[in-house]
């Protein structure tokens, strides 16, 4: 084989239409947009636009909210700290929070708190002090000797200041 020979599959790559050069081609004088107006333009976006109809968006009703009170949490699964433990990453021998999982590496940054999830298994004995956690995560981790303790999330206490405060 040498380089001048190598190609790729037939049919692989299919060639631009070239439009606008003669009726012979097929496709000239309005190369395929139809007959004038809006849009035979160039830079014509109209998504969503029916013809001065109320869209359909438009029509449908509202539903849901956004709660801007919500507690957004870093989910940490069982597998993913038995991971840093195994490259020693974490220390068993300390009390694991937020802090401890971002030095390691688990999480990127700590949020409103972590919650543990129980995808994976844990082998180590671990003390955790999180914002929460599920039942079997919990479960998991003082089946291997550990413990999990609930620490209130930060942004709750914050709101609890700003209630006294009033």
């Amino acid at each position: 084989m040498k380089l001048n020979e190598i190609a790729d599959n037939p049919g692989s790559r299919k060639a631009r239409m070239r439009v606008g050069r003669g009726i012979g081609s097929g496709k000239g004088k309005t190369a395929g947009r139809g007959v004038k107006g809006q849009k035979a333009r160039t830079g014509v976006a109209i998504k969503g636009f029916e013809g001065g109809q109320m869209p359909l968006h438009r029509r449908l009703p509202k539903r849901g909210f956004n709660n801007i009170f919500a507690l957004d949490f870093n989910e940490v699964s069982l597998g993913r700290v038995q991971e840093a433990i195994d490259a020693g990453r974490l220390d068993v021998s300390v009390v694991v929070t937020a802090a401890a999982l971002k030095e390691a590496g688990v999480i990127r940054r700590e949020k409103d708190g972590v919650r543990l999830l129980g995808n994976g298994e844990l082998k180590a004995a671990v003390k955790f002090q999180i914002a929460g956690g599920s039942k079997p995560a919990i479960a998991a981790v003082e089946k291997a000797g550990g413990s999990v303790e609930v620490l209130r999330p930060a942004a709750a206490e914050k709101a609890e200041k700003a209630e006294k405060a009033e």
